[in-house]
């Protein structure tokens, strides 16, 4: 990975960061995410679950909706996803369905991550479609921030 590539993911990573920020405040799981084709965004969004009350309100859900609309196309090809925390199994599959060819999450999620730790959804054999995965970006403050909400969550039920 050349300089430049990692200067544009640390750049949408901490715009991510800041939609994750966003989530934290609503009172949701702080995870954000930054759909871009080039470097135009064309989704961004945080986890509104609760807010919603819907639980496929994930942030990359959100985010892969609001690009296939500004695209007018579900294919979302030659895309990047910036995500703070790896996908789950619905948004790694979202993810392969919209046959976005690159993922960059900052912390891996050892219970049920599905991009490349437990499951690996997008590259799994049976998908039509290969997804480039680059996992680390801004992990210390990805992981600091998740860590912080939910040590503010367990003082606040005690």
């Amino acid at each position: 990975m050349t300089n430049l590539e990692l200067d544009i993911d640390d750049f949408f990573m901490r715009m991510a960061l800041r939609e994750a920020l966003a989530a934290g405040d609503d009172g949701e799981v702080p995870i954000g995410a930054v759909l871009v084709q080039g470097e135009v965004v064309i989704g961004k969004a945080h986890n509104q679950v609760e807010r919603l009350r819907d639980p496929t309100a994930h942030a990359e859900i959100l985010a892969i909706t609001q690009a296939a609309e500004a695209l007018g196309d579900w294919r979302l090809t030659g895309t990047t996803l910036y995500v703070t925390k790896e996908p789950c199994p619905m948004c790694a599959g979202a993810l392969a369905l919209a046959r976005i060819p690159r993922l960059v999450f900052g912390i891996a999620d050892p219970q049920r991550g599905a991009a490349s730790t437990v499951f690996q959804i997008p590259n799994h054999p049976g998908m039509l479609h290969r997804t480039t995965i680059v996992a680390g970006i801004l992990a210390d403050e990805c992981r600091e921030l998740i860590q912080q909400f939910f040590r503010q969550r367990r003082r606040g039920s005690s």
